[in-house]
């Protein structure tokens, strides 16, 4: 069912923007996660709550994980679930930047089957149906074709740079850039506006799902930081670090890790 559930997401997407950008994002209420979890908006509840309800009233038979709903075992029960961040980087939201997105994807049995990421203040869509390609505004993307790190530009954060993290003990030679939001770096790389990512902390599903789908429509390989294909819905909804990137890059990132 992928190809009609991408234009209900689409749709979904496109609807949290307009309910998101309601809010003032330096003046929107905003409270601190226990546990160091992060930043949550009043924006991010009013977000969620609207998915929850467009999403599961269309697709009553599909589960559902989000970052801001409060996880359980039930959506392990179901064979298609939803798997949503309502804001991916609410940082950037509180910032009055307009670098986060909206990441709605579906997943079934494990595999992401359609998924969309959308950046409202950037009025840039990424969308992908599995076995359809990836498009951003409606048009295909298609990910890198660079192979060497000399000519490779890559979102990475601080401590993905360290040396620590390199069979060399040392960063490979690629120009590093960043990010806020997990899911615009996966569409930037399928775009190939850069060549990969990666981050070696453990990542939630919901950062990372949408952007999976993208990724690898675009002809980009995406798979954990130790090379192992991602799959979701899983019980502990977190995946071991994550490189994504053409295939040659990516290939050659996972070499040079330790």
């Amino acid at each position: 069912m992928p190809a009609s559930d991408l234009p209900l997401l689409i749709d979904a997407a496109r609807i949290a923007g307009r309910v998101a950008t309601s809010f003032a994002g330096k003046s929107a209420q905003r409270w601190d996660k226990p546990g160091g979890a992060g930043p949550v908006t009043e924006a991010d509840l009013a977000v969620n709550g609207l998915l929850e309800n467009v999403l599961l009233l269309a697709r009553p038979d599909y589960g559902w994980l989000s970052e801001e709903t409060e996880d359980g075992t039930k959506r392990l029960g179901h064979d298609r679930v939803f798997i949503v961040d309502p804001i991916d980087g609410t940082r950037s939201f509180t910032e009055g930047a307009d670098t986060w997105a909206h990441a709605i994807a579906v997943a079934e049995h494990g595999q992401i089957t359609a998924a969309v990421i959308y950046l409202p203040l950037r009025g840039l869509l990424y969308s992908a149906a599995r076995g359809a390609g990836a498009q951003l505004n409606g048009q295909p993307i298609r990910a890198s074709g660079i192979g060497a790190f000399e000519e490779a530009t890559i979102l990475a954060a601080k401590p993905a740079l360290h040396g620590t993290a390199w069979l060399s003990g040392a960063c490979p030679s690629f120009k590093p850039a960043y990010r806020p939001s997990l899911a615009y770096r996966l569409g930037l790389v399928a775009q190939a506006r850069f060549d990969a990512m990666l981050t070696l902390r453990p990542s939630w599903e919901w950062d990372i799902a949408a952007g999976a789908l993208i990724v690898s429509e675009a002809g980009g390989t995406i798979t954990d930081q130790r090379g192992a294909p991602l799959r979701f819905n899983g019980a502990d909804p977190r995946l071991d670090g994550v490189v994504a990137g053409g295939s040659l890059i990516h290939a050659a990132l996972l070499e040079a890790l330790v």
